[in-house]
Formats: structure tokens, sequence, C-alpha cells
């Protein structure tokens, strides 16, 4: 089975700590923390774009790839949340030798979010508020797969950028949301979260519906009448940019995909 969570990692001699100073390396992460209530814990956060509101004072250690080691590091955290893939491998293997405890989330389905969820809440000490968001979650996704399951799902193409072509992997969270909306991700046998694919895979595979976050990149499409999507119009453009980041707020973007996917069959 895949590691999708890696909990807090703690030396036995370690504290408990009333009120740890938390930095977060992951604007996901970041956003999570708020959900839970537990903003006030946070003393800097990596930048990407514009951030919540109870987000905005608190100081930026960099952004995706460019980690302030210097400016992380005076900050003096007790704790560090971490998703891998907004950090480099060098800087990760630096932040390791560091030895601060680490809290590391890269959830794959959206029922691993909702674990994330909780865990995240017990390495905060806010475990109450934890387990509550976690069961509304649940419960969210319980709704929305008993209200878009098919027993014929239609196939989709979702791409992420154009030159060169990305799309999303099986294992990615997106895929699994997809899923959800009674969907089915064309490329989910590949295990690369952003794979690079040909135009020619695609029109190989055929979708039904492709989604993309612009006009221009759906708009591209119709230089190949014979993929179904392009033959019967549905050319999807990205409504919710909360869907491409995995924090509490994903079921409500993964419920308005299902609508823009309802409506489009």
């Amino acid at each position: 089975m895949r590691v999708w969570l890696a909990a807090l990692l703690l030396s036995a001699s370690t504290p408990s700590l009333a009120t740890p100073r938390v930095v977060s390396l992951s604007p996901s992460l970041s956003e999570m923390v708020v959900e839970l209530g537990a903003a006030d814990l946070l003393v800097g956060r990596l930048d990407a774009g514009e951030p919540l509101p109870e987000l905005a004072s608190v100081p930026s250690v960099g952004r995706y790839g460019q980690l302030d080691m210097e400016r992380l590091l005076s900050l003096q955290p007790d704790l560090l949340l971490l998703w891998p893939g907004s950090v480099g491998i060098a800087q990760r293997e630096q932040l390791r030798s560091l030895k601060i405890p680490t809290y590391i989330g890269e959830p794959g389905s959206l029922d691993q979010l909702a674990d994330q969820v909780e865990a995240l809440a017990a390495a905060l000490e806010r475990p109450a508020r934890g387990h509550a968001l976690a069961d509304q979650l649940r419960q969210r996704l319980a709704g929305l797969r008993a209200k878009y399951q098919s027993d014929k799902p239609v196939r989709v193409f979702y791409q992420v950028w154009d030159q060169p072509l990305y799309t999303i992997g099986g294992g990615q969270i997106i895929s699994d949301a997809l899923a959800v909306c009674g969907a089915k991700n064309v490329f989910d046998d590949l295990k690369l979260p952003a794979p690079q694919v040909s135009i020619e895979s695609v029109l190989q595979r055929n979708p039904e519906v492709i989604i993309a976050s612009t006009q221009a990149q759906l708009d591209a499409w119709k230089a190949w009448p014979q993929i179904d999507a392009v033959k019967h119009g549905r050319l999807l453009l990205l409504a919710d940019k909360g869907l491409e980041r995995p924090s509490g707020q994903m079921l409500e973007a993964t419920a308005r995909l299902c609508e823009q996917l309802a409506s489009e069959q």
C-alpha cells in the first residue's frame, strides 16, 4: 500500500508542548490549520498565491521549491507541516537533518483527506475539532457518492497544462474526486501524480469530457473533432480552483465538479 501519510515524527524524549510554534510548508495544510481553528499556532507559512485572511499576517518562508531555510530557522519552529512536493529533495534532506518534528501529509483520496484532518488535529492538539470536521467530510463524501455513482462512468481527460501536455495520474486525489462524481480518469493507470502525455495518447483513449482551466486550452482541442468530447461539445471549463488544494474545502469543490459533469451528460 502506498504510504500517503506520515504522522507526527517525534523522538520518545520530546515533551508535549502546550503552544507549539508551527511552520507550514504546504498551502493546503495551512488552510487545514485554519479550518481546525488553530491558525494562532502558525508562525510561518509557504506562499502560494493569495492566502486566506486568517493567514495574511503569518510570515512567509518562501514559495514552492524555494524555501528560505535561514528565515525558517529564525522562527524556531517546534513542528513542521510538509507536503513533499512543495520542497525540493535537497532541502527535504536538509530539513530531515535538523530533526525538527515533522508532520507529512499527502492524501491520495478523499477518504484519506478526512483521515488526515483527524491526524493533523491530533498533532496540533485539537482532537475534538478534528473528529467533528472529519465526520462532516465523511458524511458529505458519502452523500456525493450516493448521488453521483454510475454503472457506466463517463470517461474524462483532466488537463493540467498544455505545453507540454500534462494530466493527472490514478494516485492523484483529483482522480478520486472524478470517481466520486461518477467519472473515470482516462489516465488512471498512470502512477505519477502529474504525468506528461501526448495528444496521440489522448486521441487513443477518446475521452467523453475534457476538463481544463482556461478556455484557450479547451478551444485548442477543437482541432481534433474525432474525439467524443469535441464531437459532442463536452469541453468543460474548471469552475473551482479549490479542487486543486486538498484541504477540507475540497469536498465542496468536488460537489461543484459533480454538478458540472452531471450537466454534461
